[in-house]
């Protein structure tokens, strides 16, 4: 027969010993289901602001920003995908250069933010494509 034993500074340690006799009975303990995690983006579409995959940018200093941006990327119909959405990238990356301890000090270097906007510019003077005129 099992038995409880307090222990440690001011007994708050319970220390439980089990007969051998006690280990061969099957346990009773029923472990509640759980929850599935929906991931990204829920099953109706939206995103999944708690999802760890976040690693918690959606709530920090710059998380509205964050928001912004990362929603108009998931809703952009613009070709290339988010392209429409570069302001509001500019404005995140701004956001996290003014904490560089939280996020990537990379971030502050001006080289990554140049090419963002090399390649904004490329896009807009990207002339368009004409599906006859490669046949």
């Amino acid at each position: 027969m099992s038995h409880c034993q307090r222990l440690g500074p001011n007994n708050k340690d319970i220390v439980i010993f089990a007969t051998k006799e006690d280990h061969q009975v099957p346990s009773t303990v029923k472990l509640p289901e759980a929850d599935p995690q929906p991931g990204l983006i829920l099953p109706n579409g939206d995103i999944n602001w708690n999802c760890p995959c976040l690693g918690g940018m959606a709530t920090g200093p710059c998380g509205v920003e964050f928001r912004n941006a990362f929603s108009c990327f998931h809703y952009s119909e613009a070709e290339p995908k988010g392209s429409d959405c570069y302001e509001l990238f500019k404005t995140m990356q701004s956001c996290m250069q003014r904490y560089p301890t939280l996020y990537n000090k990379d971030l502050a270097d001006d080289d990554e933010l140049s090419t963002m906007d090399q390649a904004s510019k490329d896009i807009k003077n990207e002339p368009a494509k004409d599906e006859s005129a490669s046949k």
